[in-house]
């Protein structure tokens, strides 16, 4: 498919690429001999969820997350760490309040970009809605995350609707892009506004997302969900939205990596058989393309699992993983472009079978491919990390991690990071019933 989707010079400015940031070492062969799983102790309390896990321009790792106890206001923070020096010395808040919607699924994000700052992307329930009702929140940190005296509503109308599962990316030293599954459509009748000021955080309203009951049933549920894209300054000045599909699966994550030829977003798309692929988008030379399924799965589904795509890349060589059940079974994939995303080779089946629960996350490193992802039977969850060669053709090892507490939802989705030919790895857990952070580094 060759059809492009024009983008509003305003969007156009705010997304052009730092082509420089996506500049790598050459791939190295894939790493010989076994590796072995150490406890990564990380900074977050008793009670923290929903982690992300991401790299800065300079080479630290930083971790997000939300803790979340009994009694207590939800506190969004981060905390940053290098091999040299271990983690900073005490975890920085970001947001503060009630309304900071704590979700597993619907987990926020962190990004850092060339000119030093920090941005840092969650959802925020509605006092004035109910459910799923909510905001897509931005801030922006000029003094590494110290304070966030910059933030802003990247949803521009006041619908009582569904907003999140976003995706960030950098476009510049000092800008960058945000995707997000948007609901405004299912109720016409909203006004819109521009948000001009910071959302409260303080508001006393209920979560908009339970770690269970996250599957939205029923044939018309999110019947008009979009797939969005902006793109924000470095005063948080926003371009205009683009609508990249009016009809995406409800609730299932974005996943966003760079490449040489420009940011690749994979989400789920959804038919109006409500067949539910997975694809994915390019934006090169000031336009988005048109939406180009991954792999044809076929599987049709009356309901969103939330089971999202990962994503990773290195120069042209993009890696992504994908939960189906095309085969009348639970399934994870793996699929390899060599063409910045434009074309995806047969999918390698990365484990299936009724254990198999459809949240993965991946890394690339040059040397191998790093897959992480869940299962669970009766004696519990386990979590799971493989290792392939840069082609998928040669599995290398499997790595059985840790036993998990949590069942069901409550364990989250893991995060994954790889480089130099080594892992990063936290996923939430559950002791006595309360959530609790866990890592490790896969090390050989």
């Amino acid at each position: 498919m060759h059809a492009r989707i024009a983008v509003p010079l305003a969007v156009a400015a705010a997304l052009a690429l730092t082509l420089t940031a996506c500049g790598r070492k050459p791939a190295a062969p894939p790493a010989s001999g076994n590796f072995q799983a150490q406890v990564w102790v990380l900074p977050a309390e008793v009670g923290s969820m929903a982690p992300d896990l991401v790299r800065a321009p300079d080479g630290r790792i930083l971790l997000s997350w939300i803790n979340r106890r009994e009694g207590r206001r939800n506190v969004l923070q981060f905390s940053s760490y290098t091999e040299a020096d271990g983690w900073q010395s005490q975890p920085r808040t970001i947001a503060i309040g009630n309304s900071l919607s704590a979700s597993g699924a619907n987990a926020p994000h962190l990004l850092a970009t060339r000119d030093g700052a920090l941005w840092a992307q969650w959802l925020q329930s509605r006092p004035d809605g109910a459910g799923h009702d909510a905001d897509v929140v931005l801030a922006r940190s000029r003094d590494g995350g110290m304070t966030w005296a910059q933030m802003t509503r990247v949803n521009d109308d006041r619908a009582l609707a569904e907003h999140g599962f976003a995706a960030l990316w950098p476009t510049g030293d000092d800008s960058l892009g945000i995707a997000w599954l948007d609901g405004r459509a299912v109720d016409d009748a909203a006004t819109t506004e521009h948000p001009e000021s910071a959302p409260a955080v303080q508001a006393n309203a209920p979560d908009a997302h339970a770690m269970a009951g996250m599957a939205h049933g029923g044939e018309d549920a999110g019947k008009s969900t979009q797939l969005r894209v902006n793109g924000f300054d470095m005063n948080l000045r926003r371009g205009a939205d683009v609508v990249l599909d009016p009809h995406s699966c409800d609730c299932c994550q974005i996943s966003a990596a760079m490449t040489p030829r420009g940011p690749l977003l994979a989400y789920r798309a959804r038919s109006a058989e409500n067949v539910r692929d997975i694809a994915t988008l390019r934006f090169e030379n000031g336009a988005w393309s048109a939406p180009k399924i991954v792999h044809a799965d076929g599987w049709k589904i009356e309901a969103c699992p939330v089971a999202g795509p990962a994503l990773a890349a290195q120069g042209n060589t993009v890696i992504v993983v994908w939960y189906s059940e095309r085969t009348d079974k639970p399934l994870l994939q793996l699929a390899r472009s060599t063409d910045a995303g434009d074309s995806f080779s047969t999918p390698v089946e990365l484990d299936a079978g009724a254990p198999v629960l459809g949240r993965a996350a991946v890394a690339f490193d040059g040397q191998q491919v790093w897959v992480a992802w869940l299962r669970e039977n009766g004696q519990g969850q386990t979590l799971m990390v493989a290792r392939y060669s840069p082609d998928l053709q040669r599995r290398l090892q499997t790595i059985e991690v840790a036993k998990v507490g949590a069942r069901g939802m409550a364990s989250g989705y893991p995060k994954l990071l790889a480089d130099d030919g080594m892992a990063w790895l936290v996923w939430t857990d559950s002791e006595g019933g309360v959530a609790r952070l866990k890592g490790a580094r896969i090390v050989r």
